[in-house]
């Protein structure tokens, strides 16, 4: 699988870095630079904004195994998974701190990013060369600050320095821009969400109140992302003014159950649920028919190698560890719906299975794992219903949920208590706990969290965190801006300056030295 992912991408990795320092004509010459207001859709930028959603969905620095790699496999609670010989090159990379300068994933994750800030920056040439004022057109600029800010914001936290580009040019030497310092780039980001936070609406629900457009990013979406980007930079302040922001609109509520966050059946049972602020659309028809699917879900799920093929649903990156699973207790009913077991019974629906049994763990010659992450673990009922099934696997259906409510509670949590408000923080965190439980014992699981101390309330927010959001990719920056990552990661090979990942150097060759590489690599 690696060795297909490998071939497919280095064309491409070719193409989108040409795009991002050589003026990207391909996407930055069309046709609606030279527009009128009568050739955009409704009169305002609906092509421009559906391409950076298309990105969203379809380039692997953000759907597949690159932002897994980032985000996920760095990490204690996840490993890179699948067998051993499939991409082997990542244990040396993400799971012991070797990090390379030059490798397809890498440099996908850098080229992506900077692709998406291309398009964002194209539609907001746009709409100022056009003086669009229009609501459409406006709360299409919202979107273009929005995807722009995410971007960097990921850029900034893998990378820290990066080079800012927040203008459109067709000149490749103007596009060709050291770096900036991470302050500038932060400030970019913060003008964008207050754009974005303004001009998005705060739904997308008709007079019916039906949802026109599932998944479409909310003013909610932007407050929440802008929340987070306050956290990496400890501020409490404006971190907490924004989650009760979001929480005042009363436009989200935790899923009543753990486990139905992640249902995927047909008719998307779990899809766009009351807790989803940002998330990634997938869909694939009956047969394989309407086809607008990711490989989010896909690059995760169990991996069967072998003769047998009944279990080959997936490429089986992103597996838990022994660690998460030895360090997280078994009365925790999350532990349940986020670990599923090789050789053993899948908990049936109470815990997010489907009645079945997995074959045993058999390195080498079947299931190379312990164990899967059961949050994209694919419902039968949408194998057979899709097509996906068989030598091939798949499971292309599955959204990726990028940023939960259950965030927000969290970040409030995190953030009172570090500004003192002890109450507060033991509310929140009792939410989340609440939830948890469902209508189990409470004294005996998942107990009310008291405050103590600030100290006490903060190592049991972290501790929330990581089984909330385990396997979800937050666990290794979390890590990092609590300054915890030498202690935790130290074992596995982590120094402090692997909380910066080197410049690729792809881009450093073409930027002619432009750009330079990051200190100590």
């Amino acid at each position: 699988m690696k060795t297909f992912k490998k071939i497919f991408w280095l064309p491409v990795l070719a193409t989108s870095f040409a795009l991002v320092l050589a003026g990207c004509t391909k996407f930055l010459d069309r046709k609606p630079l030279q527009a009128t207001l009568s050739d955009l859709h409704q009169g305002a930028l609906e092509s421009q904004s559906f391409a950076m959603y298309s990105t969203l969905r379809s380039y692997a620095g953000f759907s597949t195994l690159p932002w897994l790699d980032f985000n996920s496999i760095r990490d204690d609670d996840a490993q890179k998974g699948s067998s051993t010989t499939d991409g082997a090159e990542v244990n040396a990379e993400f799971e012991t701190f070797q990090y390379t300068k030059n490798d397809w994933a890498t440099n996908t994750y850098w080229n992506d990013h900077f692709y998406m800030i291309n398009l964002a920056n194209q539609a907001l040439h746009i709409a100022d060369s056009l003086k669009l004022t229009d609501p459409a057109s406006l709360r299409d600029v919202g979107e273009a600050c929005f995807f722009r800010a995410y971007s960097y914001f990921e850029l900034v936290k893998a990378y820290g320095d990066v080079p800012l580009l927040n203008f459109y040019s067709t000149d490749a030497k103007a596009l060709i821009k050291p770096k900036s310092p991470a302050s500038a780039i932060y400030a970019l980001i913060d003008s964008d969400l207050n754009v974005a936070t303004q001009y998005l609406p705060i739904n997308w629900l008709d007079q019916n109140n039906n949802n026109q457009f599932p998944g479409r990013l909310t003013s909610g979406a932007a407050k929440s992302l802008w929340a987070q980007t306050y956290m990496f930079r400890n501020n409490w302040a404006g971190a907490k003014g924004l989650c009760e922001s979001v929480i005042a609109s009363a436009q989200y509520s935790l899923s009543a159950n753990f486990v139905d966050i992640w249902k995927d059946g047909v008719g998307g049972a779990g899809k766009n649920g009351p807790e989803s602020i940002f998330e990634m659309q997938a869909s694939v028809g009956q047969n394989g028919t309407n086809n607008y699917g990711v490989q989010w879900g896909t690059s995760q799920n169990v991996r069967q190698g072998g003769a047998s093929t009944a279990w080959n649903l997936g490429w089986g990156w992103n597996t838990p560890t022994d660690n998460l699973n030895n360090a997280w207790s078994n009365s925790d009913p999350r532990k349940a719906a986020t670990i599923l077991y090789s050789g053993q019974y899948d908990g049936g629906p109470a815990t997010g299975g489907y009645g079945a049994t997995l074959p045993p763990y058999n390195p080498g010659t079947s299931l190379d794992q312990k164990y899967w992450s059961k949050k994209v673990y694919s419902d039968p009922a949408m194998r057979a219903y899709t097509g996906q099934i068989g030598p091939s696997g798949g499971a292309d259906w599955i959204d990726h949920r990028i940023i939960r409510y259950a965030d927000v509670i969290l970040m409030e949590a995190e953030a009172a208590n570090e500004l003192g408000d002890g109450a507060t923080a033991e509310s929140m965190i009792n939410i989340i706990r609440r939830r948890a439980r469902g209508s189990a014992d409470s004294t005996t699981v998942l107990p009310h969290v008291t405050y103590t101390s600030q100290a006490q309330m903060r190592q049991a927010i972290k501790d929330e965190r990581r089984w909330e959001f385990a396997m979800e990719g937050y666990r290794f920056y979390d890590l990092v801006r609590w300054g915890d990552a030498p202690a935790v990661l130290g074992s596995l090979g982590y120094t402090p300056r692997n909380a910066l990942y080197p410049i690729p150097q792809p881009a450093i060759d073409l930027s002619g030295g432009v750009l330079v590489q990051n200190p100590n690599y």
